[in-house]
């Protein structure tokens, strides 16, 4: 995401949407919260509440990937 132009804040809360790095299963969980923020820092000015929503979307997307890699865990170990 480019974030050129942008407050310091809202430059570090759109860091950790990146989904390049996770293996094919967890992007496609990871992908929708990446483009949400996109669109999100697309259409909204710099202001705390947008650095706060982008943080609140990052965490939960953390959530999801990490419960998307637990259930492929357990689905692998039966």
């Amino acid at each position: 995401m480019d974030t050129t132009g942008r407050h310091p804040s809202t430059a570090q809360a759109v860091r950790g949407f990146a989904y390049d790095h996770l293996p094919p299963h967890l992007q496609e969980v990871s992908k929708p919260f990446h483009d949400l923020a996109e669109t999100i820092l697309d259409r909204l000015p710099d202001d705390p509440e947008l650095s706060a929503a982008l943080r609140k979307l990052r965490e939960a997307k953390d959530c999801a990937v990490l419960l998307a890699a637990v259930v492929r865990s357990d689905e692998g170990s039966r």
